[in-house]
C-alpha cells in the first residue's frame, strides 16, 4: 500500500483507532554497532572536514547502513520509520563542512525509508493484510537555542534569530517531503521557541505545496521536575504548540520510561491528539552505555498502554530492534488511548466564553 500525501493522515488515524502503533528505535547507537570508519562516512564527496560521527551523511556515502536499520525495525514490528536526519540541517552540518549537502541528505534519507516502508506494506498486501507503513521526516533541535543566551555575561544575546532558524527548518522539511516523508517530526524539543520555528517552517511549506503536511511534536525533559531547557512543563509545552494541531505530541529521549511515567500521564490527560512516547532504554551506566533489557522497557511502556495513556510507542537512545519487538509484543492486544470527544477539546482550549459570545 503506497501512501499519497492526501491519504497518509487518514491511514494513520484509521490504524491508530484500531491499535497502538509502533515507531522505531535509536539510530545513533545502532550505527555505532556497525564499526564504521572515516572512509565510510566521507565516501567520495570530496569534503575537507572529518566526517566520522556524521550519521546523517551515510544516506549519501553508505545508504546500505541506514536502510538495514530501517529494515530491522520494520521486521521487529514498527509501523513508522523515522528518517536518519536528526542533524541534517544547515547549522549542524556546518560543523562537518557539509551544509551544501543538506538537501541531498534529507531527500535521500527520506527516499530510502520510503522504499523500505513501501516494501513491507506491499508484502503484507500480497497476503491480504492492509497495514500501511509510515515515514516521519525527523528534524532535530540543532545546537542553538532561541530562548537562552549562550553568553552568561550578555543575557540578551542570541546566536541566531527566529527567522533564520525557520529558514533552516524549512530547507530541511522541504527536502524530507520531496523525498517521500508522510509527516514532519520535530523531535527532542529542548527549547519551545525552537519548536515554534519548526512549526512555522512547516506552515510555510504547506503554503508552498498547497496542501497539509502533518506535524509530529516531541518534547525532551532536562530534569525530573518535568521541564525542558526553556523552562516549560509538559502542560505548558502543549498549550504553547496546540494551535499547530499536531498529528501527535509526546516525549522522547530525556530519561528512561520509569522517569517519564508521571509526565506521560500528565500529557495524556490534556492533549486532544495522539500521544507518541519513545523513551531511552533506561539511564546510561557509568560508561555512558544503555543496558536496560528489552523486556524491562516493554514492561514499563505496557503500564502506560493498559492505563490508556498512549497511541504510539517506540524507543530513543540505546533502544534496538529487540526493544521495539518487545514493545510491539507487549501492547499488541491493548486498546489504544481514546482521544477526548469534541466537547472536551473545546473545554481544554478554554474557548467556551468566546463561543457563547458568538
Amino acid at each position: 500500500m503506497t501512501l499519497t500525501p492526501s491519504t497518509a493522515r487518514a491511514a494513520f488515524e484509521a490504524a491508530a483507532a484500531q491499535r497502538i502503533l509502533i515507531t522505531d528505535g535509536a539510530f545513533g547507537t545502532e550505527i555505532q554497532t556497525k564499526g564504521l570508519v572515516e572512509a565510510d562516512y566521507a565516501g567520495d564527496l570530496g569534503l575537507t572536514h572529518d566526517q566520522k560521527g556524521n550519521n546523517d551523511i551515510l544516506a549519501l556515502t553508505r545508504p546500505d547502513v541506514p536502510e538495514s536499520i530501517h529494515r530491522a525495525y520494520f521486521e521487529a514490528g514498527a509501523d513508522i520509520a523515522e528518517t536518519n536526519t536528526f542533524s541534517a540541517n544547515r547549522i549542524s552540518q556546518a560543523d562537518y563542512g557539509a551544509e551544501h549537502l543538506v538537501g541531498d541528505i534529507n531527500r535521500q534519507s527520506a527516499a530510502l525509508a520510503r522504499r523500505v516502508a513501501d516494501e513491507f506494506a506491499a508484502k503484507d498486501a500480497e497476503n491480504g493484510i492492509i497495514r500501511p507503513r509510515f515515514v516521519a521526516g525527523a528534524i532535530g533541535p540543532t545546537n542553538k537555542t532561541l530562548s537562552l543566551s549562550p553568553d552568561v555575561n550578555d543575557p540578551g544575546y542570541r546566536e541566531i534569530d527566529f527567522d533564520f532558524l525557520t529558514d533552516v527548518y524549512l530547507e530541511q522539511a522541504a527536502a524530507l517531503v520531496e523525498g517521500g516523508s508522510d509527516f514532519i517530526l520535530i523531535e527532542t524539543v529542548f527549547d519551545t521557541l525552537n519548536a515554534k520555528a519548526g512549526i512555522m517552517a512547516v506552515k510555510k511549506l504547506e503554503q508552498q505545496l498547497g496542501r497539509e503536511v502533518p506535524i509530529m511534536l516531541s518534547m525532551t525533559l532536562t530534569d525530573l521536575s518535568g521541564r525542558n531547557l526553556s523552562g516549560h512543563t509538559v502542560e505548558a509545552f502543549w498549550y504553547a504548540v496546540r494551535h499547530a494541531k499536531p498529528l501527535t505530541v509526546g516525549l522522547n529521549c530525556s530519561f528512561g520510561a520509569t522517569q517519564l511515567r508521571p509526565h506521560v500521564k500528565s500529557l495524556s490527560a490534556i492533549a486532544d491528539t495522539y500521544i507518541m512516547i519513545y523513551p531511552n532504554a533506561g539511564l546510561p551506566n557509568e560508561l555512558g552505555e544503555y543496558d536496560e533489557m528489552p523486556d524491562t522497557t516493554a514492561g514499563f511502556v505496557h503500564e502506560w498502554a493498559i492505563a490508556g495513556q498512549v497511541n504510539v510507542l517506540g524507543g530513543c537512545c540505546g533502544s534496538s530492534p529487540a526493544h521495539i519487538a518487545a514493545m510491539a509484543k507487549a501492547v499488541e492486544s491493548v486498546a489504544p488511548r481514546k482521544l477526548p470527544p469534541i466537547e472536551c477539546k473545546t473545554r481544554l482550549a478554554g474557548l467556551e466564553p468566546f463561543i457563547m459570545a458568538a
